[in-house]
């Protein structure tokens, strides 16, 4: 059973705002591309009226014949071209407004993204925000490069067609309007279905999607424990539900498109019929027919755009709603509202955090915690921790170990009781605030593509590298530890930095070699498991909390280099708060006291040598790490 929760989705008027603040915010290129489209517009409304004065005259035996043919035929093609130039020039105008208007949408969901929880991210699931980020976004974007351009074009000539039929002859627009009880009758029966029906068509992508990766990262897992027929179903599954999602929302469009393309037929053969009764009757001239009728002729394919267009704006307006959803998504344990917590100022900045800052420890009371509901993990932990204390917390696999180092890192919130820093809850810090005093650093490690100096500066934003006087790049691959003949340049006071923090981690030698402006990760050099693991580590160190979380941080070591690079370190953390998560007790041996947890409980909390000599748990286990039972 999947305990993963989708990421919410905005309602519709939360999204139709979105769309006009977001089209808004740039009036004077949108009522530029609107004048054009109706300049545009207007030109192509020039020959139809020069062809009805053409068959006046011609009926009434005026004008010079082939003479006034030529000049209707020459006036015809220079506006043919105006119009031309000036679709040119609105396309080009639309599509820069567009770019412009997308690029914001997407700068702005990025950031939305970055702002979530991960917590968050975790209950939602991979699928769902990869089908967002990736899926989503695509379809977005062509829907603002295409469907959008193209509809508004057609509704601009929609409307200075109507207004011209107008003013050729105001009984001549009435035809027109016998097909509207029939549009607005289809619309409403499509409306009413179709958002829901492409919002299910996506969350079905999500569900592949999800699926997928989860066999894809678990293939060992898939192949030992024989699961590829569970696997195989699973996909199964979300392949059918997506086609009946996919069938639905074709179906709709099959009902609704015959519909009103048979409508939008009718105007033409109404105003033919009622135009002639009406010249006939000496009520409107055969001109104002004709022109009438050329008119009604050209709004057809207008229409056409609008319905064809119909489908990409419903599929874009959900993956809108999608993509503002991430916006939306409340913390898990923090109020949907998005308001500030109590205390706490517009900017999400917590007035109790000075506190927090000065009084560093830690405490849980009465917490506990499930994944799923009814299922606790946690069992009434009661815990405080001093402020520069380290402390070990071991026990066996599923205990619960990881879990409570999340809490204490502020990732999830307790189902019931409070973790709080300083006397300070960290539900009420704000991310930033959080970051900056918890850091949690666990055995899944990352190496974003880029230059060893950025991956290690995304830990120090506010730092950059800034390099001294007459500072020149040196002949090695890379400044700073880069090798190279001669001396070289002095490292700036950035690249110090980041050398000390590699040199605690034990990572100097190998970056010397490989250098700060190499590029590593997706298309450059590839990193060992235990030098990622490095990595992560002098990122932690440049971070530089107050209080640290490390989950199993050196797993991928072999237990001599995870030794080594604790006892390096362990200058670096002097005064800090250290939790450490680990199976490797020697850890433990040195911490100040050691908290043994069992089924999501803390059975023993003492000093390593008292524990070892009450001869509990966690004596068990010390002696079954030394071979002795």
């Amino acid at each position: 059973m999947s305990t993963h929760t989708s990421l919410p989705v905005a309602p519709a008027r939360d999204t139709r705002a979105y769309a006009r603040r977001l089209a808004l915010r740039h009036p004077r290129e949108l009522t530029a591309v609107l004048a054009l489209y109706a300049l545009a517009a207007g030109c192509g409304l020039v020959g139809p009226r020069l062809l009805g004065d053409l068959v006046e005259d011609t009926r009434d035996g005026g004008g010079d014949g082939g003479g006034a043919i030529a000049r209707t035929a020459l006036l015809i093609c220079v506006f043919v071209i105006v119009q031309a130039l000036l679709t040119h020039a609105a396309t080009y105008a639309s599509a820069r407004l567009g770019e412009k208007v997308l690029a914001e949408l997407r700068e702005r969901f990025v950031g939305d993204v970055l702002a979530l929880p991960l917590a968050t991210v975790e209950r939602a699931g991979a699928g769902d925000l990869v089908t967002r980020t990736i899926r989503d976004v695509e379809v977005l974007a062509g829907c603002v490069r295409r469907a959008v351009p193209a509809t508004m074009t057609a509704l601009v000539t929609i409307a200075v067609t109507f207004g011209a039929l107008f003013v050729v002859g105001p009984l001549l627009a009435f035809p027109c309007l016998i097909a509207v009880p029939v549009l607005w009758a289809a619309s409403r029966w499509f409306f009413g279905r179709s958002r829901e029906a492409f919002l299910r068509q996506s969350a079905s992508y999500a569900r592949i999607t999800e699926g997928l990766t989860e066999t894809v990262e678990g293939a060992r897992t898939v192949e030992a424990l024989r699961l590829a027929p569970r696997r195989a179903e699973r996909t199964d599954r979300d392949i059918a539900g997506s086609y009946a999602a996919e069938r639905h929302t074709i179906g709709l469009l099959t009902v609704f498109l015959p519909i009103v393309d048979t409508a939008y037929v009718l105007p033409v053969a109404a105003t033919l019929v009622l135009g002639g009764l009406f010249a006939l009757h000496g009520m409107v001239s055969l001109a104002a027919v004709t022109a009438a009728t050329l008119y009604v002729q050209q709004l057809l394919g207008p229409v056409d755009t609008v319905l064809y267009c119909l489908g990409d704006l419903q599929a874009g307006a959900a993956s809108l709603a999608r993509l503002r959803g991430v916006h939306r998504a409340p913390a898990p344990g923090a109020p949907a509202s998005g308001a500030p917590a109590p205390g706490a100022d517009a900017s999400g900045t917590d007035a109790s955090a000075v506190a927090a800052a000065r009084h560093r420890g830690l405490a849980l009371r009465g917490v506990r915690y499930a994944y799923r509901e009814d299922r606790d993990v946690l069992r009434g932990i009661d815990l405080e921790i001093e402020p520069g204390e380290r402390l070990a917390v071991v026990g066996p696999s599923g205990a619960g170990k990881s879990t409570l180092g999340r809490l204490l890192a502020g990732i999830h919130a307790p189902r019931t009781g409070s973790v709080t820093v300083g006397g300070v809850p960290l539900a009420e810090l704000s991310p930033d605030r959080l970051r900056g005093q918890v850091a949690l650093v666990t055995q899944e490690t990352y190496v974003f593509a880029g230059t060893l100096r950025e991956n290690l500066l995304i830990a120090a934003p506010g730092r950059v590298p800034e390099p001294g006087p007459g500072r020149v790049p040196g002949p090695g691959p890379g400044r700073g530890l880069g090798p190279g003949p001669g001396p070289g340049p002095e490292p700036g006071v950035a690249d110090a930095e980041l050398e000390r923090a590699l040199d605690a981690v034990g990572a100097r030698e190998w970056a010397r070699e490989l250098g700060l402006d190499a590029r590593v990760g997706a298309g450059g050099a590839a990193l060992a498991p235990d030098r990622v693991q490095q990595l992560s580590l002098a990122r932690l160190v440049l971070a530089d909390p107050h209080t640290l979380v490390l989950d199993e941080a050196t797993s991928l070591l072999d237990p001599r280099a995870a030794r080594r690079l604790e006892r390096s370190l362990a200058a670096l953390l002097e005064g800090r708060t250290v939790i450490a998560i680990a199976h490797r007790l020697h850890t433990a041996h040195d911490a100040d006291r050691v908290a043994v947890m069992e089924d999501g409980r803390i059975t023993e909390l003492g000093p390593h040598d008292e524990l070892v000599a009450r001869g509990g748990a966690y004596a068990a286990l010390w002696e079954s790490w030394h071979g002795r039972t």
